[in-house]
């Protein structure tokens, strides 16, 4: 069993080949005895979440390989969020999906490094509108073309694609039923 102190109740298992099914965790822990293969929600995001974290570690290795050493993924990220947009901060935590007390430390650091620009509003001089500065779109696009280097390490033709678009629409799927249920439950 893989999680022996907690009851998920039923499970969600996705089989090869696209078919899913409900089982108890039972019948999952059965299977993975034999030969059939399972792989549950909670395994996929455990690989997301380290997935997550060597993607960390790699945009930290090409933001050494740029020369930027005064911010780390987790700003670069925003930085690649905002991209050639003009946004407020409630634009920007809607479209990253960040906690408000987060976003606020990622700006204030963006800005002491002269990555962001801050518009003050014209009508509310309390809100401001945020955009990328010379030294943010140089940044940004290093790591674009680092990226591009390592899709072409990864993609090897048309399958290749279309598993990537696979893999995207399965995890936003995900990210949407899983948002859901946290707020609403199942």
């Amino acid at each position: 069993m893989l999680y022996p102190f907690a009851d998920f109740g039923d499970t969600v298992s996705v089989l090869p080949a696209n078919e899913t099914m409900r089982k108890g965790l039972e019948t999952l822990a059965a299977d993975q005895d034999g030969d059939n293969s399972l792989v549950t929600y909670f395994e996929l995001a455990r690989v997301m979440e380290r997935a997550s974290r060597r993607f960390s570690g790699l945009l930290r290795a090409e933001l050494t390989k740029l020369g930027v050493d005064d911010i780390g993924p987790a700003q670069a990220m925003v930085l690649l969020a905002i991209g050639d947009a003009e946004l407020s901060v409630g634009e920007l935590l809607d479209r990253g999906h960040y906690v408000g007390s987060n976003i606020s430390y990622y700006l204030k650091q963006l800005a002491d490094g002269d990555y962001i620009d801050r518009i003050a509003s014209q009508r509310d001089k309390r809100s401001a509108r945020i955009r990328l500065s010379v030294k943010g779109r140089q940044v940004c696009a290093g790591l674009r073309e680092a990226a591009k280097g390592y899709e072409r390490a990864l993609s090897h033709g048309e399958q290749d694609r279309r598993n990537l678009e696979t893999a995207f629409q399965t995890l936003h799927r995900l990210e949407l039923v899983w948002g859901n249920a946290a707020r609403y439950g199942i």
